[in-house]
């Protein structure tokens, strides 16, 4: 099992389930089943699966990751030891519910772009699950970004501010990083944003930018002929109310950190068959 998955039930674990072992006798074989009380698309029924097997409950599910479900949908049926399944119970909840609702907001903003950008996760995601809920965005349909810091060089802020300037920093990974990495540089201004355009890193992007700035960076990039040079990302401040108008402007990517910091958990409830 991942050693992520390990941890979790480690922590939950502790020194035993000291209520369960206290109420009910260690023999006991039960069935229960997971149920949703909520409505979006579900994402980790797998990963949930893996954990009730690690203590040997068996754990059927008919609806896989990517399906619509609604309130009342069975997800989950497992038949096994009550202790074991009461141990697990509520960190494979924990993590499906989470899965779940980031799969939703992702599915929610892919369908309101209607494939003509790509829409993108970012590396705000929960400290040590991070690997799940960039599963969650690609099951719901969104791009996961970066994995981790070695998939590619993303040039920020900070980095800039150490080096001196973003044409300065864009060179200095230009020359440094391997052929096989892409160089993607956060810039503020629309002269920054002609600097490295016409440096042609591999993506540039407009960092908190409303629209009227990223129109008018678009605009001078035509007007120069080198649109083509990089793909623009922009990120800060994208949502629901506002994303059809930064489609409409012609940008590539558009990358959204509330899908990991701020996606709202679906709700679901394991029950012991009586």
């Amino acid at each position: 099992m991942d050693k992520i998955l390990e941890y979790m039930l480690e922590e939950d674990e502790g020194f035993g389930d000291v209520t369960s072992n206290s109420v009910i006798d260690e023999s006991v074989e039960v069935s229960a089943h997971i149920v949703s009380k909520d409505e979006g698309i579900l994402a980790g029924i797998n990963v949930a699966k893996e954990l009730f097997e690690s203590k040997h409950v068996r754990a059927l599910f008919h609806l896989n990751d990517g399906c619509e479900i609604k309130k009342g949908d069975l997800l989950m049926y497992l038949r096994g030891n009550a202790r074991d399944i009461l141990l697990i119970e509520r960190t494979a909840l924990n993590l499906l519910m989470r899965m779940s609702g980031v799969a939703t907001a992702s599915n929610k903003y892919v369908d309101l772009v209607d494939g003509k950008v790509i829409i993108a996760g970012t590396r705000k995601t929960q400290p040590a699950i991070g690997k799940y809920d960039k599963m969650a965005l690609k099951i719901g349909g969104a791009d996961t970004h970066r994995f981790s810091l070695d998939d590619m060089l993303l040039i920020k802020d900070n980095h800039i501010a150490v080096v001196g300037s973003p044409r300065e920093a864009l060179k200095k990974a230009q020359k440094n990083a391997s052929f096989s990495k892409k160089i993607e540089i956060e810039v503020e201004t629309l002269d920054d944003a002609i600097a490295c355009v016409e440096n042609k890193a591999d993506i540039v992007m407009l960092d908190n930018m409303g629209c009227e700035q990223v129109s008018e960076v678009l605009d001078e990039l035509e007007k120069r002929n080198i649109r083509q040079n990089s793909l623009i990302e922009i990120s800060g401040g994208i949502n629901d109310g506002n994303i059809k108008d930064y489609v409409d402007l012609g940008v590539d990517i558009i990358s959204i950190g509330a899908l990991t910091h701020s996606s709202r958990s679906l709700d679901f409830s394991l029950k012991i068959e009586k």
